[in-house]
């Protein structure tokens, strides 16, 4: 049986449509705020390359976001659909943040007394750039709300037409059915670490870290070495290698060393006047980070035992099929097929009787 087009039913349509709207709003204000803030300062101090980043990360959760819910709708995989919902949230406080963070960029500068020395660009009130960015600032976390609200309604709508996927790839053993699920979700986690550990690693190159310092080379070394590690994380996953499979399981507990080690330097006070204008972010970022891969190892924990039990072949064709046409009776008590986009009976069934 051939797999279900994507994008064939109203309610994925319109879970995508909702994505794409408000990705494009959203960084229509956040080009707007970086424009005006470029006019009016050096986005090469330290102090304003919040304002790139902020940019350069919504930038790439949005596009996150609209890949993850393609590929959500190609797998019919329900469980990615909620975790994109919580990655929906999770933007929201992020531009939540901003506002905060590009106050503190702008406003929180030592040595400008506004009320001696009025700076437009460095002070709060009427006929300032604060005040002429702040509602747009304030405008993307609203924005991003009110869609989360849009996409639940369509992922109600979604759940119960994606129902059957799991019965159609592992059929109806309710232990098979557990451990698809929990391999489901470990699949799903290990795409949200990509996306977490992209977004510290680019704060932390382009605000934090100087050029010329030995912990800006060890994060550029390390950006291939744990996106390859995810990657073959997942294939050990998916195809049941279990010597991949281990060594990534040991490497995770490095991992989240090194995210308690980055947030004991942003506190600490020989280090924290460094991360001052995106610590807030940072912060949040590296906290979801560490969540999503302590949970990634406890799940593929479980993944690992549940290797060499039956599920292999349906992991490695995972894709379903699509969905069977409704049947029905003719008058004579023979069963028909109607075609799913008509509704016109494609003819009587041979009955073998």
């Amino acid at each position: 049986m051939a797999p279900e087009p994507l994008l064939a039913t109203r309610a994925q349509q319109a879970f995508i449509a909702t994505i794409t709207i408000q990705a494009i709003a959203v960084l229509v204000l956040v080009g707007l705020v970086f424009h005006k803030i470029d006019d009016n300062v050096d986005l090469h101090q330290t102090r304003y390359k919040t304002v790139p980043c902020y940019l350069a990360l919504f930038a790439l959760g949005e596009l996150f976001e609209l890949l993850m819910a393609f590929d959500a709708l190609r797998l019919r995989n329900i469980i990615q659909l909620f975790g994109i919902l919580i990655f929906h949230l999770c933007l929201v406080v992020f531009a939540a943040l901003q506002i905060h963070q590009t106050n503190t960029a702008l406003i929180k500068i030592p040595n400008v007394d506004c009320a001696v020395n009025f700076v437009f660009a460095n002070c709060e009130g009427p006929g300032t750039l604060w005040n002429e960015i702040r509602p747009l600032l304030i405008a993307a976390p609203c924005i991003i709300g009110g869609s989360w609200l849009f996409m639940i309604f369509f992922i109600k709508q979604l759940y119960s037409e994606f129902g059957w996927a799991i019965f159609h790839v592992v059929g109806a053993n309710p232990k098979m059915k557990t451990m698809y699920q929990w391999y489901q979700i470990m699949i799903c986690l290990l795409k949200f670490d990509f996306f977490f550990f992209g977004a510290v690693t680019m704060q932390l190159l382009i605000v934090v870290l100087q050029h010329n310092s030995a912990e800006f080379g060890v994060t550029i070394a390390a950006i291939p070495v744990v996106l390859v590690l995810l990657v073959l994380c997942g294939l050990a996953a998916q195809r049941e290698i279990k010597a991949i499979m281990i060594i990534s399981l040991v490497m995770m507990p490095a991992a989240l060393s090194y995210c308690v080690y980055k947030l004991v330097r942003m506190y600490s006070a020989a280090s924290s006047g460094q991360y001052l204008t995106t610590r807030a972010t940072l912060t949040t970022f590296t906290i979801v980070a560490f969540i999503l891969l302590l949970g990634t190892f406890i799940v593929g924990v479980r993944c690992f035992t549940e290797f060499d039990r039956g599920l292999l072949n349906s992991k490695v064709h995972s894709v379903p099929a699509s969905r069977p046409p409704p049947k029905s009776y003719n008058s004579g008590g023979n069963m028909t097929a109607k075609d799913s986009t008509s509704g016109i009976p494609l003819g009587p069934r041979i009955s073998i009787e």
